[in-house]
């Protein structure tokens, strides 16, 4: 994906554009985040490397088969008696083992035991999948948010020129005083500092969305949407669920204790017999020994067809069989082993209770600070259109001479501070309904096309 998005860019940098820019939606924004971020492709690798170990215990099953070869060369042979040695003085030896594991409990149960640290990798993935999709939510609502504050401030500072304009003519035809004037002036003034931290705002937020996306930070991004747009995708019911059974924390505590008992019938394994067959081959060749110095009569008349044989003697034993092992005492290793495991699993269980305590808490409390983002959402909606209006009859009292420029610039500073206040209670609503999904463990989102 990411990729797909610095050849884009690569490809209008080639046509001449001066700054190339890619269009953002916020699940073009998750699909990038959840290709290319570091912490997502690092828990992928995790699960590999279990499928790896996975098949490193499988593989102790098969029979296992090796072949060796010697070759010796005897220096001085061993010796009988005095003068009377025997043994070839080149020796040449090939052999092959092979074994087959019939009955082996602790393989089985490591593969078992294997299988549930590859699911607690996967658990392990989705939790930071989630997180990533939280926190990337959050970061394309805050840029959002820096957007529309600097669109009000913008609306107030075009606003307040107007005013200005207006109030200069007023003061050079004599129909409004000095006083007026550079009141106006100094309203307008005073929005323009809050428009450049309005600015590095956007630039700081958009600095870290790229961050979450992996994308470098020269690469000019545009987000698509406005918060609002994203309250009315939002529903705003008050039936929220509490169901916390795919909660991340809770899953893994339960892989933990899987893995606990996986661990404790391993060690009941080491007590169970294990049965393996075997089998060798050896190919041995030693030269012959001319013995008919020695030997008179019969072994002399030989010689001739004894010098007709090869030089070397070979030979090739064959062994198959099967080995029995049965543990019998351990100097109660095992007991306490036993023991040791059965207090983590006491531990764990206590462990998992307090914890699910805390997340229903936690769950509760992202509905309660949901409910009242909510409310505080409606009700700043309903005083911007209260601002709006008197604004509105402020202007109208003033152009008409019947209002003062401080009624006018206290209607202004209402109506700028009002929108702003509502741009924030959305962005609050959206970034508690991101956290309450988080916490659920609520990890579906919809994905766009590039095009």
């Amino acid at each position: 994906m990411k990729r797909i998005l610095m050849m884009m860019c690569m490809g209008l940098a080639s046509l001449g554009v001066a700054e190339a820019q890619v269009q953002l939606s916020l699940d073009k924004a998750i699909e990038i985040a959840l290709n290319d971020n570091p912490t997502v492709k690092v828990a992928d690798l995790e699960i590999e490397r279990y499928d790896y170990v996975y098949k490193q215990a499988a593989s102790t099953l098969y029979p296992q088969i090796e072949v060796s070869g010697q070759y010796a060369l005897a220096i001085r042979r061993q010796e009988m008696t005095e003068g009377f040695s025997f043994g070839g003085k080149n020796t040449f030896n090939v052999a092959g083992n092979i074994s087959l594991p019939l009955f082996v409990p602790s393989v089985y149960r490591q593969m078992k035991m294997t299988r549930t640290q590859m699911a607690t990798a996967v658990e392990s993935a989705r939790a930071n999948r989630i997180d990533l999709i939280a926190a990337v939510r959050a970061s394309y609502y805050n840029v959002l948010l820096a957007e529309q504050s600097l669109t009000v401030l913008n609306e107030a500072i075009a606003t307040t020129q107007r005013v200005v304009d207006n109030t200069k003519d007023l003061y050079d035809n004599g129909l409004a005083s000095e006083y007026d004037y550079l009141t106006a002036q100094v309203q307008l003034s005073n929005l323009k500092p809050q428009v450049l931290q309005a600015e590095t705002a956007i630039e700081i937020t958009k600095l870290q969305l790229k961050m979450y996306l992996s994308l470098p930070e020269d690469l000019e991004i545009e987000v698509s949407g406005t918060l609002d747009d994203f309250r009315t995708a939002v529903l705003l019911g008050t039936d929220y669920s509490t169901d916390i059974t795919e909660n991340t924390t809770l899953k893994t505590l339960d892989l933990q204790r899987e893995l606990l008992e996986h661990q404790e019938k391993m060690i009941q394994t080491t007590r169970m017999p294990t049965l393996v067959a075997f089998g060798s081959i050896s190919y041995i060749g030693q030269e012959r020994i001319d013995l008919s110095g020695l030997m008179g009569g019969a072994m002399g008349r030989t010689r001739a067809s004894a010098e007709s044989q090869s030089k070397f003697w070979w030979q090739y034993p064959i062994q198959v069989g099967a080995q029995l092992s049965i543990p019998i005492f351990s100097g109660l290793k095992k007991t306490n082993q036993l023991r040791e495991v059965r207090n983590q699993m006491a531990q764990l269980d206590l462990q998992r209770s307090y914890a699910e305590e805390g997340i229903r808490l936690q769950v509760q409390a992202s509905i309660n600070t949901l409910l009242t983002a909510r409310e505080t959402m409606l009700a700043n909606e309903l005083t911007v259109e209260q601002a709006e209006k008197a604004y509105d009859i402020s202007l109208t009292r003033y152009n008409a001479g019947a209002g003062t420029i401080i009624e006018l610039n206290t209607a202004q500073l209402s109506l700028t501070q009002a929108q702003l206040s509502y741009s924030q209670s959305i962005y609050d609503y959206l970034a508690a309904h991101a956290e309450y999904e988080k916490s659920l463990g609520i990890e579906e989102y919809q994905t766009t096309s590039l095009e």
